[in-house]
């Protein structure tokens, strides 16, 4: 069996298993951020993907799923809890995966997600959030449920035998993988082995929501963008001007030039490029025609940091303005470059 772990240095773990015979492989738990280093590792072992598996919705981390799928074509597995339009083949409880001459095997492991599976394939678990090396995921999240993570702990991961290697979907200490055996002797959680007390320890543990949580449990619920996907998906169409350019095109006073704040008002009347013209980012497809009547002009889009105006610049393409760029660093770099300021 061939196997790789990966780390998003985050503490977000992934793994890409495969049939050394028939070279065919999965990646499970993959990260956005990670896809090509999968497709990399996948090309430079001549393995083909079988099956891109997320063992739950994720919610401190982007899934590369999708974009996985629209690389090599093989089934995202999940669930059939998950909400995710993208998942293409829904598994449950007690069903298997073939690989080549691998099976995986598919534990419906609730708790930390409604839609959590453990993935057992030979001398290994693959846990997701549901246990962690000296922990478990915490049930207080969307479809979390202290009384079936018990369940899926007691009754399913630890009824394997106790050699059997844990990998979870999460280590924040950099350590790769335990035993069943390991967890069970010395994870302070599973010293709780009555359900009531291990279910009023997962309601008081009082932490901190994951940092994007919001928007994973947007994008990997719903199938939309992050905003980084966004921004690079804009950032493709549009060119950037730098700031010695602007000065030059400043002071050449072109009549066919223009310079668009897309700030708030606060924002632009507190200091702007010398003959800005101010039409905030929420206002622009309805104000477009009223401040911008000559689609042949040339315009550079503004804003504080240069992402609005990335995105604004992109859409002022798709409305026919195609003399359009963004600034390169916005108006915090225009300042911090000594650009004058009106």
């Amino acid at each position: 069996m061939f196997f790789e772990a990966f780390h998003d240095g985050e503490g977000c773990k992934s793994y890409i298993v495969g049939c050394e015979g028939s070279r065919a492989a999965v990646v499970i738990d993959p990260a956005l951020d990670l896809v090509d280093r999968y497709i990399g590792e996948l090309n430079r072992q001549g393995m083909r993907l079988r099956y891109i598996i997320d063992t739950h919705t994720h919610a401190d981390h982007f899934s590369g799923a999708h974009a996985l799928r629209e690389e090599f074509g093989a089934p995202i597995v999940m669930h059939r809890f998950s909400p995710s339009p993208w998942v293409t083949l829904h598994v449950e409880d007690g069903h298997s995966l073939p690989p080549g001459t691998l099976r995986l095997g598919i534990l419906h492991t609730p708790g930390h997600t409604r839609d959590s599976i453990a993935v057992h394939v030979e001398d290994r678990v693959f846990t997701g959030d549901t246990l962690l090396i000296g922990g478990t995921g915490r049930s207080d999240l969307p479809s979390g449920d202290p009384d079936q993570l018990f369940d899926s702990l007691f009754a399913k991961l630890l009824a394997l035998p106790d050699e059997t290697l844990v990998f979870p979907a999460h280590d924040y200490k950099g350590r790769e993988s335990t035993t069943l055996g390991d967890e069970r002797r010395s994870n302070p959680r599973l010293a709780k082995t009555e359900r009531g007390e291990f279910v009023a320890l997962m309601n008081n543990l009082n932490l901190s929501a994951p940092t994007h949580l919001t928007e994973a449990l947007r994008t990997n619920m719903s199938g939309g963008k992050t905003v980084r996907q966004l921004l690079a998906e804009a950032g493709a169409h549009i060119p950037f001007m730098a700031m010695d350019q602007l000065r030059h095109r400043l002071a050449a006073r072109a009549n066919d030039f223009i310079v668009l704040d897309v700030r708030e008002r606060d924002a632009f009347a507190a200091g702007h490029i010398p003959g800005a013209v101010h039409l905030p980012r929420g206002q622009l497809e309805l104000r477009v025609n009223e401040v911008l009547p000559d689609p042949s002009v040339e315009i550079l889009t503004i804003c504080e940091f240069g992402k609005i105006s990335t995105l604004a610049a992109a859409t002022l393409q798709e409305l026919g303005f195609q003399r359009t760029a963004a600034l390169d660093g916005g108006m915090s770099g225009w300042r911090e470059s000594g650009g004058e300021i009106e």
